[in-house]
């Protein structure tokens, strides 16, 4: 697994190897940006960049869909074929209508769609891509603690491997290039 970096409320914990799991990924159930319902198979046929967090974080969720936002600019043609898949570990805040409003910035990928569900659907969607997440703090302004792992899927919906974190833009377009041309 890739090494993560420790930022305050977005702090990774130690997460169960692929290996031992058989791999991250597998059936979910939830509701897109447009309150429609979706499953596993909005990843298919298309290489898939999935990623948990939630859209009150300070610091990582962010920068890290910017940095995404711009490795698919990176890729140029091949990012027809890729889309970054941002699932909520907050869904008592993150509604499809704060989940549209969040990921219309126009730093994020273009080719992006935001999921949310009920805490029981985020949960299992959660374990099937060995995501820690627990809420910290009480009140309004509560954060998430959660794992910052990139899940990069292939075409069949199949985990292909981890895009190591704390990367520039052109190393992850240099990552999901190289996947999709087989490397």
């Amino acid at each position: 697994m890739a090494a993560t970096a420790i930022l305050p409320a977005c702090a990774p914990r130690a997460q169960t190897s692929p290996a031992e799991s058989g791999g991250p990924g597998g059936p979910f159930a939830l509701v897109n940006q447009d309150g429609r319902p979706v499953d596993q198979s909005v990843l298919k046929g298309k290489w898939s960049v999935v990623f948990f967090g939630y859209t009150f974080c300070p610091d990582y969720c962010p920068t890290t869909l910017t940095t995404l936002g711009k490795a698919m600019d990176d890729l140029g043609p091949k990012a027809k074929d890729t889309q970054v898949v941002f699932i909520t570990v907050d869904p008592a805040r993150d509604t499809p209508a704060a989940m549209k409003s969040y990921i219309s910035s126009r730093v994020f990928p273009k080719n992006m769609m935001g999921l949310t569900g009920t805490p029981a659907q985020v949960a299992r969607a959660a374990k099937a891509y060995v995501v820690y997440f627990q809420k910290e703090g009480t009140g309004p302004n509560y954060t998430m603690d959660h794992s910052t792992a990139l899940y990069l899927m292939d075409p069949d919906g199949k985990f292909h491997g981890v895009i190591a974190d704390g990367l520039t833009p052109e190393q992850d377009a240099d990552q999901i290039s190289r996947a999709m041309s087989g490397a």
